[in-house]
């Protein structure tokens, strides 16, 4: 249900170009001053670009009269029941009539007529604007130290080595996203994750990032703010990793595989002959060599199952190496691949029990014919179990690496009048 004011049902009747959106939860002592900053830079846009445009409020449960108080300064009130700063957002966005979408927090520390460039960088061909508060100026006491010197930096500077966004703070709340843009994403995120949320999957679909100064003013409010930097640090940092097969799958699966092929080959290469001496690896380091081939083969399985996850969602595009020999990658050629390292497990195990019976049934000499068994074995298990797992990811197909289609973008209803525009 919505609360709307005279101004917000005239509008309706106008085409809208720009939907400044501000979700809230009980902001009566902040909501007019951000309600006249709105406006102010509404009226900004429409006399630099020629845009008009709205405020929509986005009220995730306020029992302080917030949303009338919003409705009677001139807001389109969208009444969101999902919990969350994030969800609020989508609620928010997902009612939106503008194509050009304004986020921005409901408790007077941002600045809306800093949008006034971003609306700029989005005409001019970007997907998405951000606000750098680096750039633009924190005033004393807007922003915490350990924010502002630890987590906004680490956090930032963790996400841009993930995905390359190459931004300066990926934690402004101030920004602009084109409305297709927004819907191509697929947001999904109902806490303050969100954020990075948006500029992760923009950053794995290609899309145009621009950057312009905001600045940060405290909040106009006398009680804590919604924000509890340690927790919300801790799932912004746990998002950005659950978003990267390659660093949280990929690259410890390339260094357990490297770290094993070196014990193990140097191991056979003494057991074998080729190298006077013992060599360097006893059975301690021979085991270890075993188990670090299995990890880094799961590990390696996991890490394409998450990228074809998100291949599926549309928040990724595949990987050209995956594209180009994704037609030998099928749930058959797992399947022949695990039964035929089984086979060669099974035939070690059945030789070294040879060798130990032969040698009246005393222990070893060695534990390599074994670990290599085992791993070989546990690899063979694996290739199994992962390829009809893949093949479930793949939407219970035997082709695992299909041919990626285009991503179907689905925009709300309340979206779509301005698609004609």
């Amino acid at each position: 249900m919505e609360l709307q004011s005279v101004h917000a049902f005239q509008a309706e009747a106008l085409p809208l170009d720009v939907t400044i959106v501000m979700p809230c939860l009980n902001e009566t002592q902040s909501l007019r001053h951000c309600m006249a900053n709105a406006f102010e830079a509404l009226d900004r846009i429409h006399r630099i670009h020629g845009l008009a445009g709205e405020v929509v409020i986005a009220d995730n449960g306020s029992t302080d009269g917030s949303q009338a108080l919003a409705a009677s300064l001139g807001a389109r009130v969208v009444n969101v029941s999902r919990k969350g700063y994030g969800a609020a957002l989508i609620g928010g966005f997902n009612a939106a009539y503008g194509r050009f979408l304004v986020m921005g927090d409901c408790d007077g520390s941002y600045d809306f007529t800093d949008a006034v460039p971003m609306i700029g960088k989005l005409l001019d061909g970007a997907d998405l604007c951000m606000g750098s508060r680096f750039k633009g100026g924190i005033a004393p006491g807007a922003m915490p130290w350990k924010n502002r010197y630890i987590g906004n930096p680490l956090l930032t500077g963790v996400l841009n080595l993930f995905f390359r966004s190459g931004i300066d703070d990926a934690h402004c709340g101030l920004r602009a996203i084109r409305k297709t843009s927004y819907a191509q994403l697929g947001l999904t995120s109902d806490g303050m994750e969100f954020a990075s949320e948006m500029v992760i999957k923009a950053s794995l679909l290609g899309l145009t990032i621009n950057e312009v100064p905001a600045t940060l003013s405290p909040d106009l409010r006398d009680r804590a703010p919604h924000l509890r930097p340690w927790r919300d640090g801790w799932r912004h940092l746990r998002y950005l990793v659950m978003l990267s097969p390659t660093w949280v799958f990929g690259l410890p699966a390339v260094l357990a595989l490297l770290a094993s092929a070196i014990i193990l080959g140097g191991a056979i290469i003494h057991q074998v002959g080729l190298l006077p001496g013992k060599g360097y690896f006893g059975d301690s380091w021979v085991i270890l060599g075993g188990f670090l081939a299995a990890l880094g083969h799961l590990a390696l399985i996991m890490a394409l199952a998450t990228h074809l996850h998100g291949v599926n969602q549309g928040y990724r595009k595949m990987r050209p190496l995956l594209r180009k020999y994704g037609s030998v990658l099928t749930l058959e050629a797992a399947l022949l691949a695990g039964v035929g390292l089984l086979i060669v497990s099974g035939g070690g195990f059945l030789l070294t029990g040879y060798n130990w019976a032969q040698g009246g049934y005393v222990a070893l000499p060695s534990a390599l014919p074994m670990t290599l068994a085992a791993a070989i074995g546990a690899i063979g298990c694996q290739s199994l179990m992962g390829g009809f797992l893949l093949a479930i990811i793949a939407g219970h197909k035997a082709q695992i690496v299909g041919q990626q289609l285009p991503t179907e973008v689905t925009i709300p209803t309340p979206l779509l009048q301005d698609m004609a525009a």
